[in-house]
């Protein structure tokens, strides 16, 4: 007899809509950076572009979710989560490297510091690309 394996993903969908849920809301209240004197900042205050792209791929992974697509939406889950550690670092090296000037960028960094939203939306994203799981069928 021959067998042939198939490889099936299966969206485990609460899973999922939980992953969706805390990424949508953490980026809208959570804390990302703290400002000396102007106090916490959304990711949307931190850096708007930041926030409508990040929006982008998660309203992609919801349409994906929406109709289906699994393997789609595992794309656009792997997608979000690089789009969120890619956009940590660039905001750390912006607070890092601003002005240019190694004496005003030290000053800068010591201000200004990254809180734990991005802990949050990071942690979102795993639970985005971890509700996709693997399944080898035999026929």
């Amino acid at each position: 007899m021959k067998y042939t394996f198939t490889i099936m993903y299966i969206l485990r969908k609460p899973i999922a809509l939980f992953g969706i849920t805390v990424a949508a809301l953490s980026s809208i209240f959570c804390p990302f950076l703290k400002i000396p004197i102007k106090g916490n900042w959304n990711l949307y205050q931190t850096d708007t572009s930041l926030f409508l792209i990040t929006m982008g791929f998660l309203g992609l992974s919801v349409l994906f979710f929406a109709v289906r697509k699994i393997n789609m939406y595992r794309y656009a889950s792997w997608g979000f989560l690089g789009w969120t550690i890619l956009g940590l670092t660039a905001v750390y090296f912006k607070i890092n490297n601003y002005f240019g000037f190694k004496l005003v960028d030290g000053l800068l960094s010591k201000t200004i510091h990254l809180k734990w939203g991005w802990v949050v939306l990071i942690l979102s994203a795993v639970v985005m690309v971890s509700s996709v799981q693997k399944v080898k069928e035999i026929k």
